[in-house]
């Protein structure tokens, strides 16, 4: 018999639960786990030319800008083995991610029998995305590869490409960037320079934590 249910409710902690024993899998090149999360970047311009960096000082750009609209980021983390890639779209509507998904499937691991994505609850996130964006067949193919699990309803920081986000964030968006074309240069280069490194997230938050920390969530059972 449960008591009064959390805030939370029991899906959450049924989603959070599930998503931390896949970060408790032992690596299999042949079924990799890859985090998938998106977000948008504003594009803003100078109206006047920044000042340049001199000894003792630092760049000083203009408190004045313009607007160049927004692009989006996909970006595709398989922490295992320290690789990523982000790639930047005009839109982020279900094709969007449907072809960023074909492209984890036959580009990113194309070796792989099956894929386990790790992605939040929006709603472009579904095997049915791949129908909308292709051919019944080429949507079932991709379909067959993928093992979806979403992480819970305001429990995105359960993903760990949200972490790689933050580093992109931090490391190299933290400027104004004009155009649409230089965003995708520099992310790219950013991915680079991370995979090169072999940059992973050494993830230790487990079931046990939660169960610990994270107890108010849980529903309770009456005695």
């Amino acid at each position: 018999m449960w008591c009064i249910p959390p805030k939370q409710s029991a899906a959450f902690v049924a989603d959070m639960e599930q998503v931390l024993d896949v970060y408790q899998r032992s690596f299999d090149p042949r079924f990799p786990v890859v985090c998938m999360d998106e977000s948008n970047k504003q594009l803003i311009g100078d109206v006047q030319p920044p000042l340049p960096m001199k000894p003792g000082q630092v760049k000083k750009d203009d408190c004045n800008y313009e607007r160049h609209g927004t692009s989006n980021l996909f970006i595709a983390f398989e922490p295992a083995v320290g690789r990523r890639d982000v790639t930047a779209t005009a839109r982020r509507a279900k094709g969007d991610w449907a072809t960023y998904v074909k492209f984890i499937v036959d580009e990113f691991c194309p070796t792989a029998e099956r894929i386990t994505l790790v992605c939040d609850q929006l709603n472009t996130h579904a095997l049915s995305s791949l129908y909308a964006a292709f051919p019944p067949e080429e949507a079932h193919r991709l379909a067959r590869k993928l093992e979806l699990v979403h992480t819970p309803k305001h429990g995105s920081w359960l993903n760990m490409a949200e972490i790689e986000f933050s580093a992109l964030s931090r490391q190299c968006l933290d400027r104004r960037i004009t155009d649409h074309d230089l965003l995708a240069r520099e992310v790219a280069a950013w991915a680079k320079a991370r995979n090169d490194h072999q940059t992973t997230v050494h993830w230790r938050f487990t079931t046990t934590d939660a169960r610990t920390k994270l107890s108010s969530l849980y529903p309770k059972f009456l005695p």
